[in-house]
């Protein structure tokens, strides 16, 4: 263990990273990203080797868990060679992906030889037109493809994650818990977060709690406590009977600050402390002023700690606390 390592002033010990590596995404979800997006220019966005360094500072400081995100992470040229340093990081007890799921017909298999032991994949709809509503490219075939070559890879478990949206999708709640279910997957539901100005939906209109979740789930299969956990905030429940475990993402409706144990690095290198808060470090301006330096990124990380929030303070109205994307930020 380090003899120091990440302590935020509310005693909270950060042990997880979420590690975007790209900013690019081959879908447009509206809840993500607006249609037109404008990505950062590939000279601002962090090289393999500076994002490994990001990680190795991490790693030291007692981070155990790394989540590669973006974006959509599966687009990253070269992606493979990163993950498989890390992948053979005895310090790491867990290394996983979120994607979603387009290219994982290809990339499965090498995900999973990289060391890539967990996957969580965007999975919104079954609904073939509503499907190319919410993500603006009509790819369900693909990523429904993608679902089944990453069962046969031999992952240690693979997790759907759907965003919610009353009017939108909430009428296919119990058609993706059975989908799950069937497939002997876990599902996490996630109340949308009001980052970055879109124009597809009104939030405070489509804005679907998780307490709603669960009742359309629990009007057909019974759901029992549980302590399972993945070390990020789904705070989960048993399908009874099932070896399906659903989860619940509750920003709005029951705050997870208390137990946060993780950060964000974005692809441009910006240490974003609390997903609620514009604040960040910005990593890639000193390790291009000081490269090589090990000794100061680390310090650089634990002196930012000191400015972690309490919690977010999210909003259903229209007004937007965050003005990056959450493509930005990182899932």
């Amino acid at each position: 263990m380090p003899e120091t390592g990440l302590v935020d002033p509310f005693g909270r010990r950060i042990t997880y990273l979420r590690l975007s590596v790209t900013d690019r995404c081959d879908f447009r979800c509206t809840y993500c990203m607006s249609e037109n997006m404008v990505f950062a220019p590939r000279a601002q966005i962090l090289s393999l080797e500076e994002l490994y360094a990001v990680a190795d500072a991490f790693i030291g400081l007692g981070v155990r868990r790394i989540r590669v995100t973006g974006g959509e992470p599966l687009v990253r040229k070269n992606l493979l060679s990163l993950l498989a340093r890390l992948g053979g990081r005895n310090e790491l007890e867990d290394l996983s992906i979120t994607t979603n799921g387009s290219q994982l017909q290809q990339l499965a298999r090498p995900l999973r030889e990289a060391g890539v032991n967990r996957l969580n994949i965007s999975l919104d709809s079954l609904k073939r037109e509503r499907f190319a509503e919410l993500t603006r490219r009509d790819r369900l075939d693909q990523v429904l493809a993608g679902i089944e070559a990453a069962r046969a890879a031999g992952f240690s478990a693979i997790k759907l994650n759907s965003v919610i949206q009353k009017g939108r999708n909430d009428d296919e709640v119990l058609d993706l818990v059975e989908f799950a279910m069937a497939r002997g997957l876990d599902i996490s539901f996630i109340e949308e977060m009001p980052l970055g100005q879109i124009s597809s939906h009104a939030r405070d209109i489509t804005f679907c709690s998780s307490d709603e979740v669960r009742a359309r789930i629990e009007s057909r299969y019974p759901l029992q406590g549980t302590d399972h956990t993945t070390g990020g905030p789904s705070r989960y429940l048993q399908v009874r009977g099932s070896a399906t475990r659903v989860g619940f993402i509750s920003p709005h409706s029951n705050n997870f600050c208390g137990s946060c144990n993780r950060v964000r690095v974005t692809a441009e290198g910006k240490l974003v402390l609390c997903l609620g808060d514009e604040g960040a470090l910005d990593l890639k301006a000193l390790m291009r002023r000081h490269p090589g330096d090990a000794p100061r990124l680390r310090q650089a990380l634990m002196d930012a700690l000191r400015l972690k929030p309490e919690k977010h303070h999210f909003r259903t109205d229209e007004q937007v606390q965050v003005v990056r994307f959450m493509s930005v930020t990182g899932g």
